[in-house]
């Protein structure tokens, strides 16, 4: 007689069985290649991936210092070849990049809206000669410069935080 497995058995719960790549035990979002069919990364692959992910966190690096304008740069390289690291540790960096990219769009074009329409009421409340205006604007311009401001620091420290984990040779969160 044999004996069946349990009824509510999961085998992707079997955390004891041994895996071929270190983050498999993370959150990552990224299956491993293997276990969807896709053959590994040759180590001549794996080390054109880490040095292409290098140069796209150093070109987000140098971009602070072009007014941002360099920031299209990485981010298109990123989704040019964002599909070759699939299911590797290095697809981590990948959306990490991506993700940090247009999440410092979004908030940093909040906080400039808010910015705009604040000064905008700058301008009504100086000729309507209205002090409470002026007050509610200058404190929503700060609330836009401080949004601008939590964001740019937000992107650097991802950056730095990616960039450092790629040379240890582990993925991001």
């Amino acid at each position: 007689m044999s004996q069946s497995p349990e009824p509510n058995h999961d085998e992707r719960l079997d955390y004891k069985k041994p895996v071929s790549e270190s983050f498999v035990g993370s959150q990552s979002t990224h299956a491993l290649a293997s276990k969807e069919g896709h053959s590994l990364l040759t180590d001549q692959q794996r080390r054109s991936l880490v040095a292409y992910n290098h140069l796209t966190y150093l070109l987000y690096v140098i971009s602070y210092f072009t007014a941002g304008i360099l920031w299209i740069l990485p981010i298109v390289m990123n989704y040019a070849k964002r599909r070759e690291a699939d299911g590797t540790w290095l697809a981590t960096h990948f959306d990490w990049q991506i993700k940090t990219f247009w999440y410092s769009i979004v908030f940093f074009f909040i906080g400039a809206m808010i910015m705009i329409f604040a000064l905008g009421g700058l301008g009504v409340s100086v000729l309507a000669d209205s002090g409470n205006i002026a007050i509610g604007s200058v404190l929503f311009t700060g609330l836009g410069i401080m949004i601008m401001f939590f964001t740019f620091i937000w992107h650097l420290y991802r950056i730095v935080r990616g960039w450092i984990a790629l040379t240890d040779n582990r993925p991001v969160p």
